[in-house]
């Protein structure tokens, strides 16, 4: 054997060493807490990019930026494969390694599987707007966009149509639930869609010419549609008509709208709205609609809501940005609290009138304010702009591509002009979770997941 053949072993020998030590610690970590859990996620990820990295068809599709991800474990992990594989020239023996390599990245992704907690719930729902959309609007002729850099930059796959940093709100509940990440519509079509399918879309309203300054988006009343075409799909892979609709009877609908039909419709100069109705009759106006689309997916199916308040948008960076001593819009908030005691009635009028369902209600707008009052009780320093913009408060214009956010994110309260970081997200889930009735009634996510519901 020749000295070049020598080097080859070893470095192929080093490289498997420190990929079964690092899956077997991810193994272990899976098993773990629940931020050892998210940790042993991010690194499996990671892994399997690694080794797969080397393919030609990848290879165009890897992003200079990509590597700012990736621990130094893993590139060194990286380097050391590269540098084998310039060196190897049978093309079975670098296939190899790569199929065994993934394997062990399967193995322990499998692991992690059977080490999450248990499912709370078969599947979760997901309705609403850019808050929650995790990539509808992606493939879409639209100007309300996010899949691209610095969007993503603490999510695990990077970019992916999540207007945030990382987590939304619902990414963090599906943990809390035990559910994987719930995909988007535009991406989801048979099995895909067991645990759950997310229609929201950015820009999209409880009205259909809600956001219709950024051309494309999915309204609320097409995002049901959709949510009636995923039925149809797997009706007969759940075993017919009737297990269906039990299995439809156990899961979470998460739906989050409002805030559209007033950034981008009543307030917004070019819509006649506001000529024609008031703060109290648009707010009916909307509740109305909102009644009717609820009980829309209700005759679908679903039992179990989760109805998400409008936050105190107006103190986001956006609305700040046009006060030239950057305060808070308390006409835009006035507006926001009454179409949310709409909504709460609306929870409790829901309650009465449709048997064998449980509807609730996240009081976001009170979470966000409390976070705004009193932000270094959770570890915030900056309110008042957001991390990544440009002009007054960073809100002028919203995150741009490739503009460098700031670096201390989890201090920012705001991410762009309009959302919150990652860690907000994080918080308001938690509270919604397992909060009291100060924050969610009349009782909170987990309570709602264990409830028994009358079938019949």
């Amino acid at each position: 054997m020749n000295k070049n053949s020598l080097i080859v072993v070893a470095l192929v020998a080093v490289l498997a060493l420190m990929l079964v030590a690092i899956v077997l610690k991810m193994a272990r970590l899976l098993g773990g807490n629940q931020s050892e859990t998210k940790e042993a996620k991010l690194q499996l990820n990671y892994i399997t990019v690694i080794v797969r990295i080397s393919s030609p068809r990848v290879q165009p599709y890897i992003k200079p930026h990509a590597l700012t991800y990736f621990s130094p474990q893993l590139i060194m992990s990286y380097s050391i494969f590269m540098a084998a594989c310039t060196l190897i020239s049978n093309h079975f023996l670098l296939s190899l390694l790569l199929f065994f390599s993934t394997r062990l990245v399967s193995e322990a992704q499998a692991a992690g599987s059977s080490g999450r907690q248990k499912e709370l719930v078969p599947a979760m729902f997901v309705f609403g707007d850019s808050l929650i959309d995790s990539g509808n609007n992606n493939h879409l002729a639209s100007f309300a966009k996010a899949n691209y850099y610095p969007y993503g930059i603490d999510f695990a796959g990077g970019p992916s149509g999540r207007f945030s940093n990382g987590y939304t709100i619902v990414d963090e509940i599906a943990d809390l639930l035990g559910l994987p990440l719930v995909p988007p519509n535009s991406q989801t079509s048979g099995d895909a869609a067991r645990h759950g399918v997310n229609y929201a879309s950015a820009a999209a309203g409880i009205l259909e010419i809600t956001g219709r300054n950024f051309v494309g988006r999915i309204p609320f009343d097409q995002q049901i549609k959709n949510f009636e075409s995923t039925l149809d799909q797997i009706t007969d892979s759940l075993g017919g008509a009737d297990a269906a609709y039990d299995a439809m009877a156990r899961c979470i609908f998460f739906v989050g709208m409002g805030s559209n039909d007033y950034l981008n419709n009543y307030l917004m100069p070019d819509y006649s709205t506001r000529n024609q109705y008031d703060g109290e009759q648009f707010a009916d106006l909307l509740a109305r609609q909102y009644t009717r689309q609820l009980t829309s997916i209700y005759n679908l199916g679903a039992r179990k809501f989760v109805i998400n308040g409008v936050g105190s948008i107006g103190c986001i960076p956006s609305i700040l940005a046009e006060s030239p001593s950057s305060r808070c819009s308390p006409d835009v908030d006035k507006l926001v609290m009454l179409f949310n005691s709409k909504v709460k009635a609306m929870v409790d009028t829901l309650n009465v009138d449709l048997p064998h369902a449980k509807f609730i209600y996240v009081d976001i707008y009170h979470m966000i304010l409390d976070i705004l009052t009193d932000p270094k009780q959770y570890g915030f320093s900056v309110i008042d702009r957001g991390c990544c913009g440009i002009g007054r408060n960073s809100g002028q214009i919203t995150c741009l591509p490739f503009q460098t956010p700031c670096a201390n994110r989890d201090q920012y309260v705001f991410w762009d002009a309009f959302h919150p970081t990652a860690a907000v997200n994080i918080i308001l889930a938690k509270k919604a979770f397992r909060g009291g009735a100060d924050v969610v009634f009349p009782m909170n996510i987990h309570q709602l997941a264990n409830l028994e519901l009358d079938p019949n």
